[in-house]
């Protein structure tokens, strides 16, 4: 099966995760990295930084696929920002799931989400826009996390909880089921 081209837009430490998944995968192939101007030339692994924001329009002429590799941490401002623009030019922005992770074929993945390794998504399930469900996160059946939120590594989102949209949920925090959470939620944290 020919493999479809994809663009990475961001050359951080969260680039270096999702490479390693779009790899393990095996259903694109990376023809370069978008990140700051003066990074053109640079080299993420073996991937080239090939032009900065202000390139992606031409890039689309030759790529339609492209995948925001920015983190989120303090902020989604960036990653929001950055969606919305390759969503302007036209991008397609598919959803790339670790063949390490498990997802439930009753569950809903939006676009441009990530879904990192050993993560489990269970039955029921609703993923939103431009989310990272990161290393061994754990989404219970019936969770809503909606658009650009941030599943932190090991974290445990009990049955029918609501993550509403922005919200960044620590590592290792873990809530009861069937709650609301939104906001920042520290590493660690036990949410009720």
């Amino acid at each position: 099966m020919k493999k479809e081209n994809i663009v990475l837009v961001g050359g951080g430490g969260h680039c270096h995760s999702v490479i390693d998944v779009i790899e393990q995968e095996d259903k694109y192939n990376i023809i370069g990295i978008i990140d700051l101007k003066e990074n053109i030339d640079k080299n993420v692994f073996s991937y080239k930084i090939i032009g900065c924001d202000d390139d992606l329009e031409e890039i689309f002429k030759k790529c339609q696929n492209a995948i925001v590799t920015v983190g989120h941490i303090q902020s989604n401002t960036l990653r929001k920002t950055l969606f919305n623009k390759l969503k302007r030019i036209g991008f397609n922005l598919p959803v790339i799931i670790s063949p390490l992770a498990y997802v439930s074929k009753h569950s809903l993945i939006d676009e441009g989400t990530v879904i990192m390794h050993q993560s489990l998504i269970n039955a029921n399930v609703k993923i939103g826009k431009n989310c990272i469900i990161n290393t061994k996160a754990l989404v219970e059946h019936d969770c809503i996390v909606e658009n650009h939120c941030h599943i932190s590594t090991s974290s445990i989102l009990n049955g029918a909880v609501i993550v509403t949209e922005n919200t960044f949920y620590g590592s290792n925090a873990v809530c009861k089921q069937g709650i609301n959470i939104n906001g920042f939620i520290k590493a660690g944290s036990v949410v009720k």
